[in-house]
């Protein structure tokens, strides 16, 4: 397996790639969003990342900005032999402080006044035929707006530098290395309020670091097909789990373009899916785009696991391990089939594919599971030294458990685990998947559990499927929700007074969540026409039994999440 593995190579093997160090800024992800815009592959990696460790040779690194002081004991730092690699370095904030601080500790201190916000920097051309000048180079003018957030500075400029750039407070809020190609910025350029910072994201990466910009999805869609094929090879068969949401219809199309009825792609109705899902799923997947599905039913014995859990991470991990004991059939831990449970379900289910296999002269056993995860799913979910805490788990991230892929158990497979979300849309356009369906909403694994706050019960499922229903449509029909990135409605764990028909009621709260966002790491609330909003409210109060009481959720994503668990 191991040779397939090195023939199958990843992205960074295949597109010159800039790698962002990420010292634990909420924007670093928005460094690689910037480079991607344009075309040029960018991955992130732990600051403390060691030179040795490196998976690959990147044309480019950029060190992200972060919460710390560079002088502060603890304060993260990055191995120094990076600056040994010979490839263009770009420090953003933080990493421009600790350029500067490694150079020498004298060369940053808490700055006198905080520079916080929208700012201008007058750009300082030096001259010459060097590579100084082009950070900064054709931005239409002498001087940008730029955003920046920062309390430390540097006070002295770094020997060997020059100044590129100033700002009313920061003499040296751009600079540049005469011989080296090593820059800094105290500013943050991947803010979309920087007007010029794409650009100058671009200048480094193209103009710098001599990137081409052929991180394409259509390119990416033939690579990854072959990718696949090389991964899975003749006869394998390849198992994955499908929800009807974005990422795993577009996971489960790519997979069979590549390898066709070899992959199975199995829907189970949990019992917390959204009004009319299984139906619609099914005739999606497998009626219009010809996927391998399978349905099995398994709503009350999910819905038992999930009895008596309260605890959003707990629920999670529920949600998960119910899906990865169903595989152990495919392991070395095969169990009898005869426990009343919903992971037997899955396990006949599994059983049943390998034994077709044996009568079938060009399918094997199943040696791979699928999973849709993302690369924003891959970020939230590690906890860097320096960078942002872990923000909560994914249920498609972390892969499967140490005892299943031990032996001959099986392999994991992740088409889309470099991809953002606007990158998946664009590759299953290009699969022919109809627009409706790519745009579609997310839609989490854990389906309605993590939307019914607290306990899940039967009829708390029940209120939340239909109040979600009645939110989704109308917001449909008033030709706004392609206007939202995320919309959903949530059934708290409390309940409220109201008043119905003269009379006391005591039901729950429904809160209805909208955002709109570019790539799922940061969001903003949706503005709501007041008239809409208060007509959905109405419509949920009356026509959903056991609600007293809806509110809208105006959180922006930090400090909260998207979704409620």
């Amino acid at each position: 397996m191991g040779d397939i593995l090195e023939q199958a190579a990843p992205p960074h093997s295949l597109f010159d790639t800039i790698l962002v160090l990420d010292f634990g800024s909420q924007t670093s992800h928005l460094i690689l969003r910037r480079l991607r815009s344009f075309n040029v592959y960018a991955e992130m990696l732990p600051c403390n990342t060691k030179l040795a460790d490196l998976p690959f040779k990147p044309v480019g690194i950029i060190f992200s900005g972060g919460p710390a002081s560079v002088y502060d004991e603890g304060s993260p730092h990055v191995d120094p032999a990076v600056f040994d690699l010979g490839v263009p370095i770009l420090g953003i904030c933080y990493g421009c402080q600790e350029i500067a601080w490694i150079s020498n500790p004298e060369n940053v201190k808490r700055g006198d006044v905080r520079e916080y916000g929208l700012g201008t920097l007058n750009i300082q051309k030096v001259g010459g035929a060097n590579h100084i000048d082009l950070l900064l180079s054709d931005l239409g003018g002498d001087t940008t707006e730029v955003i920046n957030s920062h309390f430390d500075k540097l006070v002295k400029l770094p020997e060997g530098f020059v100044t590129i750039g100033t700002t009313r407070n920061s003499p040296y809020a751009a600079i540049a290395h005469q011989t080296k190609k090593i820059f800094g910025l105290q500013f943050h350029p991947e803010i979309s309020h920087s007007v010029r910072g794409t650009d100058i994201l671009k200048n480094y990466a193209v103009k710098i670091c001599g990137a081409r910009p052929d991180w394409k999805m259509a390119e990416f869609k033939e690579t990854e097909i072959a990718r696949i094929r090389k991964l899975v090879g003749d006869r394998a068969q390849v198992i994955g789990a499908v929800s009807g949401g974005v990422d795993s219809t577009v996971a489960a199309r790519l997979m069979t373009e590549a390898i066709g009825d070899r992959f199975h792609a199995i829907l189970v109705d949990n019992g917390v899916m959204r009004l009319n899902e299984c139906t619609e799923v099914k005739a999606t997947l497998k009626e219009h785009l010809g996927i391998n599905l399978t349905v099995v039913d398994g709503a009350d014995l999910f819905l038992g696991r999930l009895k008596g859990v309260t605890e959003p991470e707990r629920k999670r991990k529920v949600c998960f391990n119910v899906f990865v004991i169903m595989l152990r059939p495919l392991t070395n831990l095969r169990r009898s089939l005869e426990a009343k449970t919903f992971i037997d379900l899955f396990e006949k289910e599994a059983i049943r594919i390998e034994e077709e296999a044996k009568h079938t002269e060009n399918a094997g056993p199943v040696k791979w599971f699928l999973q849709g995860t993302l690369y924003t799913d891959v970020i939230e979910s590690l906890s860097f030294r320096g960078p942002s805490h872990t923000i909560k788990s994914h249920h498609n991230v972390g892969g499967l458990p140490k005892r299943m892929t031990e032996g001959q158990g099986l392999q994991l497979l992740e088409p889309l685990r470099e991809m953002f979300k606007d990158e998946v849309r664009a590759i299953g356009q290009s699969l022919g998947i109809h627009r409706d369906l790519v745009m579609r909403h997310p839609f989490p694994g854990p389906g309605l559990a993590i939307r019914v706050l607290g306990e899940v019960t039967p009829e708390r499922v029940e209120i939340c499927r239909k109040a979600d229903h009645i939110f989704i449509s109308m917001i449909k029909e008033a030709g706004v929700y392609d206007s939202m990135s995320q919309a959903y409605a949530a059934v708290d764990s409390t309940k409220s007074v109201g008043v119905q028909g003269d009379a006391r009621v005591y039901g729950y709260i429904v809160i209805l969540r909208a955002v709109c966002s570019d790539d799922f790491m940061s969001a903003e609330p949706y503005e709501f026409d007041w008239k809409l909003l208060r007509e959905i409210s109405r419509r949920i109060v009356n026509e959903v039994d056991g609600v007293s009481r809806v509110t809208y959720d105006t959180t922006s994503k930090p400090p909260g999440t998207i979704e409620m668990e």
